[in-house]
């Protein structure tokens, strides 16, 4: 996996000779290495909301989207790039003008003043199906926050078995995670909350959060808020079931 194309800012520019080696056959491109390794992931990450609210507050932390749609993963791509070249601008001393005749509803369009710590540079986005491909992304251990938000339910008892959260994926998941990394997940349908909370609790690699802890946590804001289902669920004045566990420790297989 090439991870300077999504994340460039943190590879170190190679000289000449280097690329020469990059040819060779005992060392190829894919085994370039970032100055810092994805911590972050956010499992079906929609249009990218969550991944865009965290990026500025952590700057110093690489976080990826994983979505399986190919035009949603085209859409939140071209955004984070849009977003960079923005927040280059602004750093460089480039003022944006304000859109004419906001409306209300479209503040959220009005370019900021300042350059967002990390200018996006430390997010980024891939088509993949995590259900299937996960551990070929990340190293045992690499991940400290993994992210479930809003997935889809599944409604049919036959298809239960394509759920995000199984005992079979929670052995990947944590594969993956560190202890002591933390899963986050989320949904407005209540039947999926019990169902992965199920999940969560019979696994003795993971152990629930309390609810006092989370208050302390200043992701979980984000995780009910950041999404485009999350505003969706909000403006239809619905219910959000969240569950945060922690990796403990042990081996995961």
């Amino acid at each position: 996996m090439d991870w300077s194309i999504h994340y460039p800012a943190y590879f170190p520019q190679r000289s000449e000779s280097q690329d020469d080696l990059a040819r060779d056959d005992t060392m190829t491109e894919d085994k370039a290495v970032p100055l810092k390794r994805v911590e972050f992931a956010d499992i079906g990450c929609g249009f990218g909301g969550l991944l865009i609210a965290l990026a500025p507050m952590f700057p110093d932390t690489l976080m990826l989207g994983m979505e399986i749609r190919t035009s949603v993963t085209q859409y939140v791509a071209d955004k984070i790039a849009a977003l960079r070249i923005q927040h280059e601008q602004l750093a460089a001393g480039i003022n944006m003008p304000l859109p004419a005749h906001l409306k209300p509803e479209e503040l959220s369009l009005i370019p900021p003043k300042e350059p967002a710590p990390g200018g996006y540079h430390n997010v980024s986005v891939i088509r993949g199906n995590a259900m299937k491909f996960l551990p070929n992304f990340f190293e045992k251990g690499q991940l400290s926050k993994l992210f479930f938000l809003f997935p889809d339910p599944h409604f049919k008892a036959r298809k239960h078995k394509a759920r995000i959260i199984s005992q079979t994926l929670l052995a990947e998941y944590a594969y993956v995670l560190r202890p002591g990394g933390i899963i986050y997940t989320i949904t407005d349908v209540k039947d999926l909350y019990e169902w992965m909370k199920k999940h969560l609790d019979e696994s003795p690699l993971f152990e629930k959060i309390p609810e006092d802890e989370l208050e302390n946590d200043p992701v979980v804001e984000q995780v009910r808020t950041a999404t485009e289902e999350g505003k969706k669920v909000e403006r239809n004045n619905g219910n959000k079931w969240l569950a945060c566990y922690r990796r403990l420790e042990g081996p995961s297989r």
